[in-house]
C-alpha cells in the first residue's frame, strides 16, 4: 500500500450541506491528464522548494538574531530578534501549508509547530524548563532530543514574549535567551533537512514530477493531482478549524483569545494571512486553473476573487486578538473568515475538483 500523504476525512462537502451561494457540483469531465505533469512540476519547483528554502534562511537569519541578543543583550537587539520571529511565523505559515511529504517524517511538522496545546500542558513544560535553567538545555542537540513542545515556534513565543521576558534585554547570556537561540536553531536545522530532501534531483521532487510507475507516492495523475488538491482544500479548511474556530466559534462570550496562534506576539493574523497566501501561491504558480476545460473557467475566475478577499480580511484584523473578538466590527472580519473559508474549500472540491474530472465526494486519501 503507497503511503498516506494526505489524511483528510472526507472533505467534499454534500450538496445539502453547503451554503446557498456555494457553486453546485456538476457531472465530472474528463481529467486533462497531458497537463498534470506541468502542473505538479511548478508546484514543487515554483512554490514547495523555495518556500523550504525561504524557511531555512529565515530560521537561520533568527538563530543569528538570538544569539545577538544573548550575547549582547539590548532593546534594539530583542526588537531585532522578535522581527526575525515574525519573519520566520510568514515564511512558516506560508510553506506550512504543505502538509504531505518529507515533513511529515520524523515528526519534523511538530518540531516546527506544536500547536494547539489545548490543555496547556507543553506550555508548562516550557515554563518548568526555563524555571529549572538546567545548562544541558542550551544547545540545539539538546533541544532536538526533547519533547516537541520544548523546541517549536510557541516554545520560542514564550521565550520572547512570556513571562520574565523583559529579561531578555539586560541578561547577557542568560539562560533564557540561549535555550531560545538553541529552539531557533533546531528549527533552522530541521528546515535545512526538508529544504535538502525537497531540493534532492532524485528524491521527493522526482516522485512528485511523474506520477506513475517510476512514482514512490503517485500512481497516475490522477492520483497526484488529488493530492495537490488536498492540499489546497485542507489548508482552506485548516484556517476556518484549526486557527479561527480553536479560540472562536461565532459567540464572543465563549472565545478563548489565549487559545489563538502566537497571540502572546500579536502574530496570529500574520500567520492567518501567510496560511493563505501560501494557497494562492499554490494555486496561481502552479497553474491548477489550466487543468479546466475552457467552458469551465469561472470556478477559477470565483476561487481567485475568495483567495484575495480572505488575504485582504486576514490582513485588516486588529492583531490584539482579545480586542478584536470585542470589537464588533473586527469580530465580524474574523466571521467572514470563518463564513468565506469554508465557501473556498467547497468551491475548490465541489467547483474545481469535480470540473477537472473528479468525481463529487471523492475523498482527498490516496485516491480512495
Amino acid at each position: 500500500m503507497r503511503p498516506s500523504y494526505l489524511v483528510v476525512a472526507a472533505l467534499l462537502l454534500t450538496a445539502g450541506a453547503m451554503p446557498a451561494h456555494a457553486q453546485q457540483p456538476a457531472p465530472a469531465g474528463p481529467m486533462n491528464d497531458a497537463a498534470v505533469p506541468g502542473v505538479m512540476q511548478k508546484a514543487v519547483d515554483d512554490v514547495i522548494r523555495p518556500g523550504y528554502t525561504r524557511l531555512q534562511q529565515s530560521a537561520t537569519a533568527l538563530t543569528t538574531a538570538m544569539t545577538g541578543l544573548c550575547s549582547a543583550p539590548s532593546a534594539q537587539a530583542e526588537t531585532a530578534a522578535k522581527s526575525a520571529f515574525a519573519d520566520t511565523i510568514k515564511a512558516w505559515s506560508t510553506i506550512e501549508i504543505v502538509q504531505v511529504g518529507p515533513v511529515l517524517e520524523k515528526n519534523r511538522f511538530e518540531h516546527i509547530l506544536f500547536y494547539p496545546d489545548r490543555k496547556g500542558i507543553g506550555m508548562k513544560q516550557v515554563q518548568a524548563l526555563i524555571a529549572k535553567a538546567d545548562e544541558k538545555d542550551t544547545t540545539v542537540a539538546d533541544v532536538a532530543a526533547k519533547s516537541v513542545a520544548l523546541q517549536s515556534l510557541t516554545a520560542l513565543e514564550y521565550v520572547l514574549y512570556g513571562n520574565g521576558s523583559e529579561a531578555l534585554a539586560t541578561d547577557k547570556n542568560g539562560f533564557r535567551c540561549r535555550y531560545g537561540a538553541a529552539v531557533a536553531g533546531n528549527i533552522a536545522a530541521v528546515s535545512g533537512e526538508l529544504a535538502a530532501e525537497w531540493d534532492d534531483p532524485k528524491g521527493v521532487q522526482a516522485s512528485w514530477k511523474a506520477p506513475g510507475t517510476g512514482s514512490a507516492d503517485f500512481m497516475d495523475n490522477k492520483e497526484a493531482i488529488t493530492a495537490l488538491l488536498g492540499i489546497l482544500v485542507h489548508g482552506a479548511e485548516n484556517v476556518r478549524d484549526q486557527r479561527l474556530e480553536t479560540f472562536y466559534k461565532g459567540d464572543p462570550s465563549a472565545a478563548r483569545p489565549h487559545m489563538a496562534i502566537y497571540w502572546r506576539s500579536q502574530n496570529t493574523w500574520v500567520s492567518v494571512k501567510a496560511n493563505l497566501e501560501g494557497l494562492q501561491a499554490l494555486w496561481l504558480k502552479a497553474g491548477m486553473a489550466d487543468l479546466l476545460p475552457p467552458e469551465k473557467r469561472a470556478i477559477a475566475t470565483k476561487i481567485d476573487a475568495e483567495l484575495g478577499a480572505l488575504i485582504e480580511t486576514a490582513g485588516s484584523i486588529k492583531p490584539d486578538v482579545e480586542a478584536a473578538i470585542a470589537d464588533p466590527a473586527e469580530r465580524a472580519k474574523i466571521d467572514e473568515l470563518r463564513a468565506e473559508a469554508r465557501v473556498l474549500a467547497t468551491d475548490l472540491s465541489d467547483g474545481y475538483g469535480v470540473n477537472i474530472g473528479l468525481s463529487a465526494g471523492f475523498s482527498f486519501a490516496d485516491g480512495d
